[in-house]
């Protein structure tokens, strides 16, 4: 396993060296490839209108396997002639082999020179998936299958005090009824909390600090967050616990056009949380080559790096590599906890403003192929 973590580094030394001679933008391509590559901006451009586009929701993932439907987003400014960062309307709707069904609705706005913020997003889904005990070394034959119906909405609004810097409130809420689990399992126990399902309402604040000139394909600035969210039963929760997420990420242009991109991710959970609700790593977004939420304990850590370099016109490689470990308590945190993950991954680019199509091979625990929009950090 370790090995195989060596080969994007080793790889990245060589594209690196590769990079000092004559990029591929200036050498003569073959007529197929130019063929190939036109035919792709044709098709991008044919569900591309000038308000929405609309993109075949082809996903892939170890939790989901392949998931299809349709995805309708729309990037505009609300003011036009603005400095405004673009503002985004997703609308999606997917079914998966794992008979999965997903429908969800997002709004990213921008406002006022970039000093209004919101964001939100509400999500209703039928889930089948799988339930692998808690802590940082779990085995396969732990695993048990549930399906569940859920509703989740959560809205931030968040106000530029200085120079990129924003902070405002927060509200969650989520519903979720565990409608079939395997027999004689933890979770048909009924013993663990959250194994009848939930019902969570909390509010909180987020605090930002936001340099990136570019939201979408950043090659210079940072991206530091910290959210805190209390759930009580005065605001009509079932389970009374408060999370702390930091994300803290970095982006370095190093030589033309290659970006380092950085992140270290936190999460802690105290009180009394149903177990869909503790820290865990794993899936598309953090630590892919895991299984999502095959680790989940109260606490985890996770450091994730990408080395992005262009290939050819909208063609760019992604190099990446991640290390993480959760925990019951900050003290038994251990460099020996870490579980480590890497790749390598290709990026499209739909739009002018840097919207990617993005594919990534992944090893960790297994090999994943992640298959889905934007970029990951």
């Amino acid at each position: 396993m370790k090995s195989l973590l060596c080969l994007p580094f080793c790889l990245l030394a060589h594209v690196a060296w590769a990079q000092d001679r004559p990029t591929q933008d200036t050498v003569a391509a073959t007529p197929i490839i130019e063929k190939l590559f036109n035919t792709a901006d044709r098709a991008i451009d044919l569900v591309s209108g000038e308000n929405w586009a609309f993109i075949p929701a082809v996903t892939y993932s170890p939790e989901t396997r392949l998931g299809l439907g349709v995805r309708a987003i729309r990037i505009f400014r609300p003011e036009k002639g603005s400095i405004n960062h673009p503002s985004t309307l997703p609308v999606t709707f997917l079914y998966t082999l794992n008979k999965q069904v997903m429908l969800s609705a997002a709004v990213d706005l921008w406002q006022k020179e970039n000093k209004n913020h919101l964001s939100a997003r509400v999500e209703f889904s039928d889930y089948p998936f799988k339930f692998y005990g808690m802590g940082n070394h779990r085995q396969d034959k732990l695993e048990e299958n549930y399906a569940s119906k859920k509703a989740h909405a959560w809205l931030t609004y968040q106000k530029r005090l200085g120079q990129n810097i924003y902070i405002g409130p927060r509200y969650e809420y989520k519903w979720e009824d565990i409608y079939r689990c395997d027999e004689g399992g933890l979770l048909d126990s009924g013993k663990l909390r959250g194994s009848q399902g939930q019902s969570i309402s909390g509010v909180g604040v987020a605090l930002s600090f936001d340099s990136r000139n570019n939201i979408f394909q950043p090659d210079r600035g940072a991206f530091h967050q910290v959210q805190v969210m209390s759930f009580q039963p005065f605001l009509g929760s079932q389970y009374t616990f408060t999370r702390t997420v930091m994300d803290f990420r970095k982006y370095v242009a190093v030589h033309k056009q290659q970006v380092l991109a950085l992140q270290a991710w936190y999460s802690l959970v105290t009180g009394e949380p149903p177990f869909q609700e503790v820290s865990l790593i794993g899936g598309s977004d953090i630590m892919r080559g895991h299984f999502e939420g095959k680790y989940r304990d109260r606490h985890a850590m996770v450091y994730q790096a990408e080395y992005r370099m262009p290939v050819y016109r909208k063609l760019r490689l992604v190099l990446f590599a991640s290390a993480g470990q959760v925990a019951p308590k900050v003290s038994a945190y251990a460099f020996g906890r870490f579980k480590y993950g890497g790749g390598i991954g290709f990026r499209y680019r739909l739009t002018e403003e840097g919207l990617n199509i993005r594919l990534d091979i992944a090893y960790g625990a297994q090999k994943a192929f992640y298959f889905g929009l934007n970029e990951v950090l």
